[in-house]
């Protein structure tokens, strides 16, 4: 691959656009039929553009030793925000991204480049993927996948996570990024869902989110360990956007009546209002 530079393509689910930040030098927007899916910063790896994917750094950063390599499974890669910054920021990790989109794996990789160290790319289905994996091999496991802006609702069932907990290492962490709006439907059952199976659970989002006034990301973290949560709090509330931080009995609080999905029993998550950057 030669200069980074923006472009347009079609892809599986959708349009893709990919836009130069023309006041980040460096800085890339992805974007699928107007929805922001990724930003990259290809001078910095470790600058987090969006608050919910510094959220979910800040569970890494804080959850295992710093600088440790992880073994680590994405579902889902875009431009491959979290890869990079993994591969920046603990060198000698081994990374596996799977997406479903081909066509989106390519466009990205020839105006950005995907020649990640210690990152490999599979196109093809992400569940699939995970079902095939043996028992304890993955560090971590991170679901970041949308289809035409809604979650594909296989990937949020309670059997799919029952099969991230089998392939993650007695010390290994689940995260996933959700989208909901007002009622939090979605977000409720996913709670409902993690906490069926892990013992320890946190949520970060924005207050105005939680509070179901707005559209917005709910960023999950899942262990069968107990989770950095006063750390992840505190760097929570201290961001340029503060967002809240809700683990032990907050969860069942959250949660409510909701029952957790399942495999017949699943729901779309709400795509964005329109004209909204709704993973941003």
């Amino acid at each position: 691959m030669g200069e980074a530079r923006p472009g347009r393509a079609r892809v599986r689910f959708g349009a893709a656009e990919l836009l130069a930040d023309l006041d980040h030098p460096g800085g890339w927007l992805l974007t699928v039929d107007g929805v922001a899916q990724s930003y990259v910063d290809l001078h910095d790896p470790g600058h987090l553009e969006f608050d919910y994917v510094r959220r979910l750094g800040d569970v890494v950063d804080l959850a295992a030793p710093p600088s440790a390599p992880l073994a680590a499974v994405h579902i889902g890669g875009g431009a491959c925000t979290l890869p990079r910054y993994l591969a920046a920021t603990r060198p000698g990790s081994a990374q596996r991204v799977v997406d479903a989109d081909g066509e989106l794996v390519e466009f990205v990789s020839e105006h950005l480049g995907l020649d990640i160290p210690g990152v490999r790319i599979t196109v093809g289905d992400g569940r699939e993927y995970v079902e095939g994996l043996a028992d304890d091999v993955a560090d971590l496991v991170v679901l970041d996948a949308f289809e035409r802006a809604s979650v594909p609702g296989g990937l949020a069932t309670i059997e799919f996570t029952r099969a991230v907990a089998r392939v993650l290492t007695a010390t290994g962490m689940y995260l996933l990024n959700v989208s909901d709006g007002p009622g939090l439907m979605f977000g409720r059952r996913v709670a409902a869902t993690l906490s069926a199976v892990f013992e320890h659970v946190l949520l970060l989002a924005e207050p105005g989110v939680l509070r179901g006034r707005r559209y917005g990301n709910l960023a999950f973290a899942a262990s069968a360990t107990p989770l950095p949560t006063p750390g992840v709090a505190a760097r929570a509330a201290a961001a340029p956007f503060p967002a809240r931080c809700l683990a032990g009995d907050h969860i069942p609080e959250f949660t409510g009546d909701a029952r957790p999905l399942a495999d017949g029993d699943t729901m779309p998550s709400p795509t964005p209002p329109w004209g909204l950057l709704g993973r941003a």
